[in-house]
């Protein structure tokens, strides 16, 4: 087996769990396979009382258990990668997640799950992602679809699935609770400098931590110049903080960036702007990015617990 056969299904109560995720893993045991499971702590649990061997299955952290996808995917790779330096011709994983069900953001998980068909693709690998219908929003079942190109049933079946790659885009966005406010800062076309300033006196008086000032100053600053430099204008920035918490928007009327992996993985396609991307995926609590009638957004979040949408 040579690249990723990247697998999803939906199942609506813990037996259709279990009659799709122990085959699956004793499959790749009986062919001597390395197998990962990497689900939730619920899922987890399932799945070691079902299986009764754990000497045999290597359990690692669910993606859950990662702030950020762009660590999960760093993490995942090392993992993958020493595997198929030791030999393994298959390698076989399944694993959970994270979306709103879990009480998380979906947007750049979203974005994950459409990146790891590129950012797996060398190894040899088969991965399945199970999603529970019981607490995963519809518009997160509709981009899942879309995003995997097989699907498993509780009856056994493992199908080509039809509805891999349409649809066009992840389903939108959704806008932070904060920007119900007015924003504490509002520039259109400015230069990174004059963000960098005005972000910074902005955010003088919030309770953030250096690093997270840094981080700020840094995301707003990066959005800005990669909304000038690959965006159509006016770019629009704005800034929203409440007493902990800071969030930033560039906006602008292009599409965006065209690759899955943006700001997922580090790139040297650019000189600055993916590996910019990349840094603000590994460094900020949250980052959103999409299209809408308004044209194409950037968002970050920095600071207080988790970020909020209306």
């Amino acid at each position: 087996m040579t690249g990723f056969h990247h697998e999803t299904a939906f199942y609506g109560s813990d037996d259709d769990f279990l009659a799709i995720a122990v085959p699956f893993v004793e499959g790749g045991l009986r062919e001597s396979q390395p197998t990962l499971v990497a689900c939730a702590e619920k899922n987890t649990a399932l799945l070691r009382d079902a299986l009764g061997r754990d000497d045999a299955v290597t359990y690692v952290p669910g993606a859950d258990q990662y702030a950020r996808p762009a660590d999960a995917i760093a993490s995942y790779r090392d993992i993958f990668g020493k595997h198929a330096q030791q030999g393994a011709t298959r390698i076989r994983t399944i694993g959970d997640v994270p979306h709103p069900g879990f009480g998380v953001p979906w947007d750049w998980w979203g974005r994950y799950e459409n990146a790891v068909n590129q950012a797996f693709a060398e190894f040899p690998l088969r991965g399945l992602c199970p999603y529970d219908t019981r607490i995963t929003p519809p518009e997160v079942l509709a981009d899942v679809e879309r995003a995997h190109e097989y699907i498993a049933t509780a009856s056994g079946e493992h199908e080509p699935n039809p509805g891999f790659g349409t649809g066009g885009e992840l389903s939108r966005p959704v806008p932070d609770v904060l920007e119900r406010g007015a924003p504490l800062v509002s520039l259109v076309d400015p230069t990174p400098a004059a963000v960098r300033e005005a972000v910074g006196a902005a955010i003088a008086g919030i309770r953030l931590s250096e690093d997270n000032s840094h981080d700020v100053v840094y995301a707003a600053s990066e959005i800005v110049t990669n909304g000038l430099s690959h965006g159509v204008g006016p770019v629009r920035f704005r800034l929203w903080a409440d007493d902990s918490r800071v969030v930033v928007t560039a906006n602008d009327r292009g599409p965006g960036p065209s690759d899955p992996m943006a700001g997922l993985m580090p790139t040297t396609v650019t000189r600055s702007a993916g590996l910019g991307l990349w840094i603000l995926h590994r460094t900020c609590d949250y980052v959103s990015m999409g299209c809408d009638e308004d044209g194409f957004t950037v968002r970050v979040s920095v600071g207080g617990s988790e970020p909020g949408h209306t």
